[in-house]
């Protein structure tokens, strides 16, 4: 959606490359054109419109758009990368000696069965003894900045999908420390704070309702505070404080390719997009009876005491509880329709948007917005249905430029339509209308309406209120599954037996994080320059402008 300016299905990945191999494919999804799992032929992509017009485009981070060097960041249009090609590995880089007996779950504990890593066309096998993905980013993506800048006064578009905060959690130790005892109050505690500050800050109204706690299936530990032992609280707490070290380790990544930006003279010609692709991640891999024989090897093979959890050799993850508190006030997470998987906050900073500085919008947008809006500023023209000889999709996105120099009031009209769709989790979204449909277990398996303008926790059901707007709703529905090419996957959703346990495990595979905790990405388009920013954090000090931030709502794609 974001290199694409059109939906996931159209651009081939209603799937990721890991729901194709082993025990984890989906027969239901293979050879359809919207599950590839990588960037189809048929969609032109940003960097490759952007190099037509003379653009010097680099990238470093995570793809997750294709694992192989045909479907890689050079075959897609960027110069100079260095890419994670998989949806995520350990931070340092770290892989333990596994004995024989557990060799059949180093997919899951490394990333991948092939290779992971790629510098522009090369598979990289061993990385620096130094290495943390924030920070190795980060430095390429300056090196190639900084080579721009030596030879090259082509304008650039620079993309940094930062692999942090997806886990396993792991975070330097002084970051970690810096959050001993914050989250110590629990879940429950801190999501409340967080609602009070939303409310008191202007996010959310003063009477919004938030979604209740979801309590997902199968997750035997997803239990509240008061319920936990003292062990299982400081555990918990403790995966929180490296989860937030990440995050401000990221954060301060951010900062030196910003301050980069200003020593080079180049900060005020730069457009900055700060924002999150999903909501936060929910998994427990240890709640899932597919996944249970792996505990044991995880406890073999790393050391998960307190104390070195978030350590290089640890393996962790924070659960569903403490992703509700990153998602609140919405309803679930990542890899779910609803909008806690779907709504996420986003920054815009620009100081030639000066109609809109400063302000907080509620404006509806999408992550397909962002490649129209880009190349509206850049001055370049989408091809339309055709691209060098071959058909392809269109963008469904929309310009976010007339709206920000205050030509137009919204980005989007009360018409337009938005759907979403993963594993059989469906919904479609028209003005404030959203419908949505949960399959068993995590739903009924039937559709539910909502009217978002006055039900932010998707919580009343109004189908039965509204007949006529529900029939409509589903008729656009149907007509967007057909056009968007949608396979029913619910026969799959609820299957009986460890096929099904393997779904619900395999979100540890999966890309970003949510509303105000998020997986990061900064990406920079120099018209001037632009970047791009999908990440939570705003403690930096280069945000302190706050007259030149721009607050949106924006949606995006469900993993």
């Amino acid at each position: 959606m974001l290199m694409t300016g059109t939906s996931a299905h159209l651009a081939g990945v209603g799937t990721i490359p890991e729901f194709h191999s082993g025990a984890y494919q989906i027969p239901e999804l293979k050879d359809q054109p919207a599950y590839l799992g990588y960037l189809s032929n048929k969609v032109v992509t940003l960097p490759e419109l952007l190099r037509d017009a003379g653009y010097y485009n680099v990238m470093a981070g995570k793809w997750h758009l294709g694992s192989t060097k045909e479907h890689s960041p050079k075959a897609r249009g960027f110069e100079k990368s260095f890419t994670l090609l998989v949806g995520g590995a350990n931070h340092h880089g770290w892989e333990p000696e596994l004995a024989p007996e557990d060799i059949k779950f180093k997919p899951m504990l490394r990333g991948g069965t092939t290779g992971l890593y790629l510098d522009e066309d090369e598979w990289i096998s061993e990385l620096p003894k130094d290495y943390y993905s924030s920070d190795y980013f980060t430095d390429r993506l300056i090196t190639y900045l900084k080579d721009r800048e030596d030879d090259d006064k082509r304008p650039f578009f620079a993309y940094l999908p930062f692999q942090a905060p997806h886990f396993p959690l792991q975070a330097p130790k002084d970051y970690i420390e810096k959050y001993d005892g914050v989250y110590d109050d629990g879940p429950e505690r801190v999501r409340e704070q967080r609602i009070e500050s939303l409310k008191t800050l202007g996010f959310i109204s003063s009477d919004a309702k938030p979604a209740a706690f979801s309590e997902y299936p199968h997750r035997m530990s997803n239990r509240n505070w008061e319920h936990r032992d003292d062990m299982s609280r400081k555990r918990s707490a403790r995966k929180m404080a490296v989860f937030a070290g990440m995050v401000e380790r990221m954060d301060w990544n951010i900062g030196k390719v910003m301050d980069h930006l200003e020593a080079t003279g180049q900060r005020e010609n730069t457009i900055v997009f700060f924002l999150s692709d999903n909501g936060a991640e929910g998994t427990q891999l240890e709640a899932a009876p597919a996944n249970r024989n792996v505990i044991p090897v995880l406890a073999k093979h790393f050391d998960n005491s307190l104390e070195n959890l978030g350590a290089p050799n640890s393996f962790c993850w924070y659960g569903n509880r403490w992703a509700q508190v990153g998602t609140a006030p919405s309803k679930l997470y990542k890899f779910f329709t609803h909008q806690g998987g779907i709504r996420v906050c986003s920054l815009v900073n620009y100081p030639k948007w000066s109609k809109r500085n400063g302000n907080v919008s509620h404006e509806y947008s999408t992550i397909m917005d962002i490649m129209p809006t880009i190349l509206d500023l850049a001055g370049v023209q989408h091809p339309g249905s055709e691209y060098k000889g071959k058909t392809v999709e269109t963008m469904l996105g929309k310009s976010w430029t007339s709206y920000m120099t205050g030509k137009q009031d919204s980005v989007h009209d009360s018409e337009t339509i938005t759907g979403w769709e993963f594993l059989g989790r469906q919904a479609l979204r028209k003005g404030s209308w959203k419908i949505v449909k949960l399959p068993q277990p995590w739903g009924t398996g039937e559709w539910e309406m909502f009217d978002l303008s006055t039900d932010l926790a998707e919580d009343i059901n109004l189908r039965e209120k509204f007949p006529e707007k529900f029939d409509e709703m589903l008729g656009e529905w149907r007509e967007y599954a057909k056009k968007h090419g949608i396979v029913d996957v619910k026969s799959v959703e609820q299957a009986s037996g460890p096929r099904n346990d393997i779904y619900v495990s395999m979100s540890y595979l999966t890309l970003r994080l949510g509303l105000l905790e998020s997986k990061g990405t900064l990406l920079l388009v120099n018209t001037s320059c632009l970047v791009f920013r999908v990440s939570l954090s705003i403690k930096g000090h280069n945000f302190n402008e706050i007259n030149h931030i721009n607050f949106m709502e924006s949606y995006s794609v469900c993993f």
